[in-house]
């Protein structure tokens, strides 16, 4: 299993309208690529030095090809979405986690 982690931190003046795009709108586009079978949005707790808010959003798939296919056919278009709507109004930065064990 891997999770694709996608850390956000975004500017208070357009939270309220980037979370509501994220739940209703770019997480669903996400699940209907068919890479992904869940998705989640954690709140990070610690403040960051440059202010705004800070969010994981984890999007679980069953392999790493998966994952491949998703960067090749589908990354480019979304996060185009997310720039055109919100320009320099946050900042994300991507990792990739392979889950070892669950207890």
């Amino acid at each position: 299993m891997i999770i694709y982690n996608v850390t956000i931190n975004v500017e208070p003046e357009v939270r309220d309208a980037w979370l509501e795009w994220m739940q209703h709108t770019h997480i669903p586009e996400m699940l209907a690529t068919g890479k992904f079978h869940e998705a989640r949005i954690c709140r990070v707790l610690v403040a960051e030095e440059t202010g705004g808010y800070t969010y994981a959003i984890q999007y679980l798939t069953s392999s790493k090809e998966l994952l491949e296919e998703y960067y090749r056919v589908d990354a480019a278009r979304m996060r185009k979405d997310g720039l055109d709507r919100f320009g320099e109004k946050f900042v994300a930065f991507r990792t990739e986690l392979e889950i070892i064990s669950e207890h």
